[in-house]
């Protein structure tokens, strides 16, 4: 992050979930304090308030998709920016406190979604015994280390902090689940370009103009901007009003991601700038950034803005 480092971070609690194991891979967090939070809105208000330098925040799930309440939050209110992404995989494990054998398991504590993801592995190795719905991947391992219920399904992170038993670890049934998750920071100057980074925009079409999704689009198309994601959400403005989140390969200082983003200044309604950020990099997986289209690179748009500035001043060569 620019400026000053961060040192204070709060992240989506409570303490034990795969949220404080994204921000804990943080150098920076690791070394810092780290504070939980009830709710996405707690830890980004946090933030805009100043009791907090950034807040880790879920943004989606390679299972369950975007999380709603993280882009809600990002779109209304005081800006706030993205300034890092983190990828995590998702390993449910069940744990148990020592000496419990699986065969005495009766009740099982899991946030819906990680029973969820876990169904096939509860059918097989636990049929009888009862799931307990409980508010979070923490909740479920302080419950277990409690004693009031005999296991739980849990983050790694949550097992160990409660001092639990891993009885079985790599559960989910899609085992290469990840969720990707967001640091956010008050408003200032992004994170230099690295040459493979995120843009990610908060984009408000005009209702009543044909073609204004279209529009947007072409804005990044013509201009070789890679569109990595795009999701839509009610403003609650009224029925069929929608904001869309798009992702787009490049950064805020590319000239051809700049001009784009002035072209959609020109035919949006209204566009909320929420962050160029590094691209989270796999250390095995040998991900290359996507090119752009010949003509369409930041030197070929230098090139023709030279050869541009030359005519203007007399000079055919």
């Amino acid at each position: 992050m620019p400026g000053t480092p961060p040192t204070r971070f709060v992240f989506l609690g409570p303490e034990g979930t795969f949220a404080e194991q994204a921000l804990r891979s943080i150098p920076a967090a690791e070394r810092g304090t780290r504070t939980p939070a009830r709710s996405v809105g707690e830890a980004l208000d946090g933030v805009r308030a100043g009791d907090a330098d950034a807040a880790l925040v879920p943004l989606e799930n390679s299972i369950g998709g975007a999380v709603g309440v993280t882009l809600d939050e990002m779109a209304e209110g005081e800006p706030l920016v993205i300034t890092r992404e983190v990828i995590l995989s998702v390993q449910f494990v069940l744990a148990a406190r020592p000496d419990t054998p699986l065969t005495s398991i009766r009740t099982v504590a899991a946030h819906p979604q990680a029973s969820t993801q876990c169904r096939g592995w509860l059918r097989n190795h636990l049929p009888d015994a009862v799931v307990v719905d409980v508010l979070s991947n923490g909740a479920a391992a302080a419950g277990a280390g409690t004693g009031e219920y005999d296991a739980a399904i849990c983050a790694p992170i949550g097992a160990s902090r409660h001092r639990l038993t891993t009885l079985a670890d790599k559960i989910a049934d899609h085992p290469d689940a990840v969720t990707r998750f967001a640091l956010v920071s008050r408003p200032g100057p992004p994170p230099p370009p690295t040459g493979d980074d995120l843009t990610s925009l908060a984009v408000y079409i005009a209702h009543d103009r044909v073609g204004a999704l279209l529009s947007v689009l072409m804005e990044l198309a013509v201009r070789g901007v890679n569109l990595t994601r795009i999701e839509s959400r009610p403003t609650g403005e009224a029925l069929g009003r929608y904001v869309f989140f798009l992702d787009c390969t490049g950064h805020v200082a590319d000239v051809r991601l700049g001009e784009a983003l002035q072209g959609l200044r020109r035919v949006c309604a209204d566009v909320r700038f929420l962050g160029s950020y590094p691209r989270h990099r796999w250390a095995e997986a040998g991900e290359r950034p996507v090119s752009a289209p010949a003509g369409l690179s930041d030197v070929d748009y230098a090139d023709a803005a030279a050869w541009l500035t030359r005519l203007r001043t007399g000079e055919l060569t």
